[in-house]
């Protein structure tokens, strides 16, 4: 079967009407002013753009398409024929993107779904190879930024913490519910918290007297809970705790190696899987996955970058959040990879 097998692709969603923001921000992605509408620029987005473009591609599937950054970039660089089909969990993500690649028309497709879903949605389409797949891991600025959303303590929001809204769980719901032993796991685990059981220990006390609901809150019981001298480290006590949360909520990690080896069975020979990662958890999955894929008489892939590609300088002088990001890249090598 083609990589297209005829099938029509559309933007598929519902006009919500326009939510682009109307502030411009200096920091994550960076956001833009284009006359009236800003956009946001992700990090890696040249880099991405010419690993994933190399082979020719007929189709590329952005499996967080997030706020359209590497999307539009990828549509704008290739033919006219190259189509595009990008995922995300987040209703807000889509329908920004919605509206910032409608210019593309029928060379796109967006769906809300999780990355986990890649291999239904993809043959829900009709489609059995794509010459391309991207991962861009972790949280969008958009979604940092907006106290509302509950993944930062910079400013006081509601402790949410889910990409797709529609979950049940949130970040309030599991620090209020699960014992302190399990906290600790957590925040020890996903955020590598040297003093997890101190402030696992910290939550459980303050939620004894009442609901921890807001970021402020969780922020100023961490800060109470470690040591001075690491209360005003080099980045704030708080983040490993936050970080930690937000992986446990999105369940990111749990889902991260099945997706890249569903991803692996969808290339086309010569496609190629681009992973850009936030922090060592994540970039320690794609570099296993990597190898493992890579290794052995049935090896499917064959991986292109011995080390990771780093921003350069002046993208970090630009956009400071870029200074953790990773981009390892792969190639198919087989024929009739899926399984």
């Amino acid at each position: 079967m083609s990589e297209i097998s005829g099938t029509e692709i559309l933007i598929d969603n519902d006009n919500v009407g326009s939510i682009l923001p109307t502030y411009v921000e200096k920091s994550g992605e960076i956001w833009l002013k284009s006359g009236d509408r800003p956009v946001h620029i992700p990090v890696l987005a040249t880099e991405v753009t010419a690993w994933l473009l190399a082979r020719k591609p007929q189709v590329i599937l952005d499996c967080t398409v997030g706020y359209g950054g590497h999307a539009e970039m990828l549509l704008r660089s290739s033919d006219s024929t190259m189509k595009l089909i990008g995922l995300d969990r987040d209703g807000e993500a889509i329908a920004y993107s919605q509206e910032r690649l409608a210019e593309f028309g029928s060379r796109v497709t967006l769906k809300q779904t999780d990355y986990r879903n890649l291999k239904c949605c993809l043959t829900d389409m009709g489609i059995s190879r794509v010459g391309g797949v991207l991962f861009d891991l972790g949280v969008s600025s958009p979604q940092f930024d907006d106290p509302r959303r509950g993944f930062s303590f910079r400013e006081d929001g509601p402790l949410d913490m889910r990409m797709d809204r529609m979950m049940e769980m949130t970040a309030a719901t599991l620090i209020n519910r699960e014992p302190e032993h399990a906290l600790a796991d957590i925040i020890y685990r996903y955020g590598e918290e040297r003093y997890a059981r101190r402030i696992a220990r910290a939550i459980v006390r303050a939620r004894e007297q009442s609901p921890i609901e807001t970021t402020g809150e969780l922020a100023s019981i961490i800060a109470r809970a470690v040591p001075a001298s690491y209360r005003y480290g080099r980045i704030h006590c708080a983040t490993r705790t936050f970080q930690a949360l937000r992986i446990a909520v999105n369940r990111e990690l749990e889902s991260l190696e099945p997706a890249l080896d569903d991803a692996a069975d969808l290339l086309a020979p010569g496609g190629r899987l681009c992973v850009v990662s936030f922090h060592s958890l994540e970039d320690r999955i794609v570099k296993r996955v990597f190898r493992s894929l890579a290794q052995g008489p049935g090896a499917r892939l064959s991986v292109l970058t011995k080390k990771p590609i780093v921003p350069a300088d002046e993208e970090y002088r630009e956009n400071p959040r870029a200074r953790s990001a990773k981009l390892r890249v792969a190639e198919c090598v087989v024929e009739g990879a899926t399984r």
